[in-house]
């Protein structure tokens, strides 16, 4: 299958180890893979901010940029939330007809990672080989927005030498929301305090997740408080083969 990464602009800037994981991943299995250079920001900073109308154009040039492609799979939950699930309302804000027919075009073939390979592709196990102690945090968009289920449970308990660990009170958020963030530091302080607790009760290695913005935010508690534990996202634990360990 022809498949376009879309890499995120969280990801491109700060975690570029993640677009190379994803991408190995799905060469692995026989996708061809391609990156297309135009793409730019979905626009849910914009959108998620109070700046609609400013996201528009953003909305135009993914749908122009991604069209051509069977699918396009990202390394993110909330990206591809904003795709999926808001892109029909800033449309329909631009009260352009056609706009609003190519998203509804193009929408249902904009996968996060985890749903691609198990639910759209039927695969579980990807070849993986990760020897440590992992537990998992489902973020709020994969599991709340895009309804992931257990996808990337699915693929994590294929994987080979894992020893995955449930997570307590594991669909509580942990405190990331973009700008919330910002804007509610002490309430979202405490939920991360919240989370880490359960991380740190699991004596997991490495906490992953689907979105890398969860897992910045619980990656910087977790050294402020010096635990020892990494945070890995899902893609790269799928990447890793018994040869490169």
């Amino acid at each position: 299958m022809r498949v376009a990464l879309f890499i995120t602009c969280f990801n491109d800037t700060f975690f570029p180890e993640t677009g190379r994981a994803t991408v190995e991943v799905l060469e692995r299995l026989g996708h061809e893979v391609e990156f297309p250079l135009a793409q730019t920001c979905c626009g849910q900073m914009h959108f998620n901010t109070g700046y609609q109308r400013e996201a528009i154009p953003l909305v135009r040039r993914f749908v122009e940029v991604f069209a051509p492609y069977e699918a396009v799979v990202a390394p993110s939950g909330s990206c591809v939330g904003m795709v999926r699930e808001l892109y029909p309302m800033a449309a329909e804000l631009a009260n352009d007809k056609r706009l609003l027919y190519e998203v509804e075009e193009l929408a249902p073939k904009v996968f996060e990672l985890s749903e691609f390979l198990v639910k759209r592709m039927g695969v579980t196990d990807v070849g993986a080989y990760y020897p440590h102690h992992v537990t998992y945090h489902p973020t709020c968009h994969s599991l709340r927005m895009l309804k992931v289920g257990d996808a990337p449970l699915e693929l994590l308990r294929a994987v080979r030498g894992i020893d995955l660990v449930e997570l307590r009170e594991a669909r509580e958020c942990c405190g990331f929301g973009g700008t919330f963030a910002v804007k509610n530091a002490d309430t979202s302080t405490a939920m991360l305090s919240d989370k880490l607790r359960h991380v740190l009760d699991t004596e997991a290695e490495v906490c992953t997740a689907g979105d890398n913005s969860c897992l910045m935010h619980i990656g910087g508690g977790l050294k402020r408080q010096r635990a020892g534990v990494r945070t890995v996202h899902l893609a790269e634990i799928l990447a890793s083969t018994e040869e490169a360990n």
